[in-house]
């Protein structure tokens, strides 16, 4: 996970070095070396997924120039605000470590469940998880990802039920996920203070560029937005198709460009704005590629 990056670019390595300088832990050793299970413990998966961002972005900086505007996918919202230069990369990363650890406790005092729901209509979820919700436990829908994948999480009890109101709609499938809590749901509330704690001592500045809040869909361009927003992503869902719809509005034409390991969210986007033009950088192979276009 960004390895190769580091071995074909000092840029790189550096970024790298700083984070774990600012984390106090050797994250990099583990992102290379494993093992797995400690890597995708969320306090280490999150600054790891931020860190494999940043390091893409500090080699491709100069010749990529201001963005006309950054999204990013729930922990991916901070890898857009160091996109955007609201903050810097190692600073970002030990803010995700906090958010990783707060959202984990939350996790642990009320577990909770998610599922994805693939082939159906987002209203129709929707209608599933209030019917769901009418006894005990709640379900909702946490990550709007296409118009007909939708990621619903909440009290397990719910989320089953949910997932059965779901298929009776015409999912095509409901599938659990691996988690370790009920994220962007109202399970996550007790999380919300600290993280506000830890937002506010971050020392964000006004993004270069607007950056399209999760919570909100709508463009964030000063620092009071960013951490009001941020705090707000934890309990609401990510309304990624309007981000995206939003993103292309902004800038029509544009190239999106995704950074940092997978290309999950260049495959939502041709389900979304499928004219759309995009670009996945995640490897050394990719970025050479990048550089030398």
């Amino acid at each position: 996970m960004g390895k190769d990056l580091a071995e074909r670019f000092p840029a790189a390595r550096a970024l790298f070095e700083a984070v774990d300088d600012a984390l106090g832990v050797g994250l990099s050793r583990i992102m290379w070396e494993g093992p797995e299970e400690e890597l995708t413990r969320t306090h280490n998966a999150q600054p790891a997924i931020l860190a494999h961002s940043a390091a893409v972005l500090a080699l491709i900086g100069e010749v990529l120039g201001r963005p006309a505007a950054a999204a990013g996918h729930s922990l991916g919202e901070y890898s857009a605000h160091v996109a955007a230069g609201s903050l810097p990369a190692a600073v970002a990363a030990r803010l995700v470590r906090r958010r990783g650890e707060l959202m984990f406790q939350a996790g642990r005092e009320r577990p909770g469940a998610m599922a994805a729901v693939l082939g159906l209509d987002t209203a129709l979820v929707e209608a599933a998880c209030a019917e769901a919700s009418s006894g005990s436990g709640v379900a909702v829908p946490a990550n709007l990802n296409t118009p007909e994948q939708t990621v619903i999480s909440g009290d397990p009890e719910a989320v089953a039920r949910a997932g059965e109101g779901c298929r009776a709609r015409g999912a095509k499938r409901v599938v659990p996920l691996k988690v370790s809590g009920a994220f962007h749901s109202p399970l996550m509330a007790p999380a919300v203070a600290g993280l506000r704690v830890a937002l506010a001592e971050a020392g964000f500045g006004d993004p270069h560029c607007p950056v399209i809040a999760n919570a909100t869909a709508e463009p964030v361009t000063t620092a009071a937005e960013a951490l009001r927003t941020l705090a707000e992503q934890l309990t609401a869902p990510v309304r990624w198709v309007e981000c995206m719809r939003r993103a292309a509005a902004l800038a029509p034409g544009a190239v999106f460009v995704e950074v940092g390991p997978g290309n999950v969210l260049t495959g939502l986007l041709k389900r979304i704005v499928p004219e759309a033009r995009a670009v996945t950088l995640g490897t050394a192979e990719d970025v050479e590629r990048f550089l030398t276009a």
